[in-house]
């Protein structure tokens, strides 16, 4: 009587597996279509169509062309720069595992900040606004100051070691002594080639007295 029992519900177990497996495979659809402006019907390349709330999705190609595979009643989004974002909802009563679609693509409109234009000063003017205006530098030549030789250099002397930086310092000096455990420590004074580096450093002028970096 159990040998029975388990083998109707092994087999009602595996009725239900394939039916779910029959409806998840007949709602897999491939779509096909197009992304096209809606005044002139010319194709929008590099358009992004991605599946809401799923990791999945693709982009047109240079003729506005794209293909992917999804589910019906899955919510498509439309987005390119320069263009408002679109949503399409697969419908659920599609027949068939292919579909085509054209998506038209509205452009937006955005407004730039207002602009002043002014007459160019002559004269005492431009003397006066060429010696004291003071005009901020642009982001390029604030970048250039930022990271230029001088700036670097004081950061190096005074930013101090961030945690990572102080634990590879403090594990680097333990591997060092771990590895003259039990034994003397080598004396570099009778080594020539650290000898050979201190003349070196000594000719290229290492050891003169620096001056101090200022920012």
């Amino acid at each position: 009587m159990y040998k029975y029992l388990s083998a109707t519900f092994f087999c009602c177990c595996l009725c239900l597996v394939s039916l779910a497996q029959n409806r998840v495979w007949n709602d897999i659809i491939q779509i096909t279509g197009a992304t096209m402006t809606a005044d002139s019907l010319k194709a929008v390349p590099d358009v992004t169509i991605e599946v809401r709330h799923k990791d999945q999705g693709t982009y047109s190609n240079l003729y506005g062309v794209f293909s992917l595979v999804c589910s019906k009643g899955d919510t498509l989004r439309f987005s390119a720069v320069g263009y408002k974002d679109k949503q399409y909802v697969v419908p659920m009563n599609l027949n068939g595992r292919y579909f085509n679609v054209v998506q038209l693509m509205v452009q937006d409109t955005f407004y730039l900040p207002e602009t002043i234009i002014r007459a160019l000063p002559y004269g005492d003017e431009f003397d006066y606004a060429f010696k004291y205006w003071n005009i901020p530098d642009d982001k390029y030549a604030v970048a250039q100051r930022n990271t230029s030789e001088r700036a670097m250099a004081y950061l190096r002397a005074n930013t101090p070691k961030n945690g990572p930086e102080n634990q590879s310092y403090y594990q680097a000096n333990q591997a060092k002594q771990g590895y003259y455990y039990g034994q003397q420590q080598q004396i570099n004074i009778f080594n020539p080639l650290k000898w050979n580096d201190f003349f070196n450093s000594w000719k290229r002028g290492d050891f003169k007295k620096k001056k101090d970096v200022s920012y």
